[in-house]
């Protein structure tokens, strides 16, 4: 098989990974990614386009995820199978907070009667691995697996608020602010503002700005020794929910949950 033509840069990127790092399985797991954005299935040229690869790499890819059974093919269309959630089940698996954080959740949407959520942070976004919403509340996107910004969420606020100021620094330096919606706030100086009030508060409110018409509040979950490994949110349509209440009526609750919580996390 011959080898990939490569750039300079790309050549010192690979070089810089070290002798062990396996590009074939960077390769797979970049086009595993480049499904989802829009719901449909994607052509050969589209994934391609996406992850910046190849389409002879590309085709190699979906060839060896269609034979193990991640991807099926529809003419000249690809999709992802449902086996591709064996991999977030294998992390859901084997962290031991999930267990813990799933009953927590369904607890305190029961209690409060809104949507809630623990996640943790994973690049500039934060990822839900437990949720829980009321009967009364129409099903919508939030879900275990479902991502938002950090910056523009509680969730995100609440957990970027741990990190010491130079890892925070870090974050802000690397990640760039993007318009959600028309209350997005994208000032890196008013987003550390926010975070650093959160820190000093212990929780982080956001009105608006990662989702029109939803605004939610959250505090950090720690172990026993202090660390922060997620974040738990409660989050409410404003239409309903008036943004005073928020603090009112549902930290209490949030933070009554985070104490029960860090008792039992290790």
């Amino acid at each position: 098989m011959p080898r990939l033509r490569r750039t300079a840069e790309e050549q010192a990127r690979l070089d810089a990974f070290g002798p062990t790092y396996v590009e074939a399985l960077a390769r797979g797991l970049k086009v595993l990614q480049a499904f989802g954005h829009d719901r449909r299935p994607l052509t050969l040229s589209e994934i391609a386009a996406r992850v910046g690869l190849a389409r002879a790499s590309v085709r190699r890819t979906l060839h060896t995820l269609t034979h193990l059974g991640f991807a099926e093919a529809d003419g000249r269309a690809f999709r992802l199978t449902p086996k591709v959630l064996t991999l977030a089940g294998a992390y859901l698996a084997s962290d031991p907070a999930v267990d813990i954080l799933q009953p927590a959740v369904e607890r305190l949407a029961q209690q409060v009667g809104e949507a809630c959520s623990a996640a943790v942070l994973d690049g500039a976004e934060v990822v839900m691995i437990a949720h829980a919403s009321p009967r009364r509340v129409i099903a919508v996107s939030a879900q275990i697996g479902y991502r938002l910004p950090a910056l523009a969420s509680s969730l995100g606020r609440a957990l970027l608020s741990t990190l010491d100021d130079a890892a925070l620094a870090r974050f802000l330096a690397r990640v760039e602010p993007a318009k959600h919606t028309r209350h997005t706030v994208t000032d890196k100086r008013k987003l550390l503002a926010a975070i650093l009030k959160a820190r000093a508060q212990g929780h982080a409110l956001v009105d608006q700005e990662a989702e029109l018409g939803f605004r939610s509040i959250s505090v950090p979950v720690r172990r026993r020794d202090g660390k922060a490994v997620a974040a738990l949110n409660i989050g409410a349509h404003s239409e309903r929910v008036p943004l005073n209440e928020l603090q009112r009526n549902f930290l209490p609750a949030l933070r009554q949950a985070a104490e029960q919580l860090q008792a039992q996390l290790l």
